[in-house]
């Protein structure tokens, strides 16, 4: 989808907001996430113009919970997550909604790579999303809104799955004057180009 910027006034939390959003609008904030509310909840579920996802741990513990919700043709993600390392963490959906701890390539890579919405390189995924910001208590909120995908897009056969990585993104912003593989090459080198050097996946929680 091509980015737009609008203004729309929508319920969150049961409070009237006005969002001005231009392609993917993003602010970390504790306001109104309140507790653990996927403690309530299985693996996941939806129920026509919602979704609420709850992440998994690669021990099994339930580390948090994302909720989107479509709203017209915007999608407000808002979540919480708990129990990381303090500092940023990359933030994605990715292809596939399977979330398997103990797969052969390591915690959660049956989930196969970011959910591209057919845009080739990191920073222009269409799931790429803001990089959660935990706090020293381990804590991190989000809320933000992005016209990327819908939740149709994320409901296909093989269903999605939201995604927190071990270690900061850095959206393959990596300048030509930077050199960067072997040979040396200016610029992002394939993995940037992939993944953003997020690190190891942490949390997972399947959409379907």
């Amino acid at each position: 989808m091509s980015a737009r910027t609008r203004t729309r006034r929508i319920a969150v939390g049961g409070a009237a907001v006005l969002l001005a959003t231009a392609g993917t609008v993003a602010a970390n904030t504790a306001a109104g996430a309140g507790g653990d509310g996927g403690d309530h909840h299985g693996h996941g579920g939806h129920a026509g113009s919602s979704e609420r996802v709850v992440l998994h741990g690669v021990d099994g513990s339930r580390l948090g919970w994302v909720t989107l919700r479509q709203q017209g043709d915007l999608i407000v993600v808002t979540g919480m997550v708990r129990s990381l390392t303090p500092g940023f963490h990359g933030f994605h959906i990715h292809a596939i909604g399977l979330c398997e701890a103990n797969a052969a390539a390591g915690p959660f890579t049956t989930a196969g790579g970011h959910y591209t919405g057919g845009h080739p390189n990191h920073g222009d995924h269409a799931g790429d999303m803001p990089s959660l910001l935990v706090t020293e208590d381990g804590k991190a909120y989000t809320q933000f809104v992005t016209d990327r995908f819908t939740l149709a897009d994320l409901r296909d056969a093989d269903g999605s799955a939201v995604m927190v990585h071990g270690g900061r993104d850095n959206f393959a912003n990596i300048p030509l004057r930077y050199v960067t593989g072997t040979p040396p090459t200016p610029g992002p080198d394939a993995t940037t180009l992939a993944t953003g050097d997020a690190g190891a996946r942490v949390a997972c929680g399947v959409i379907d």
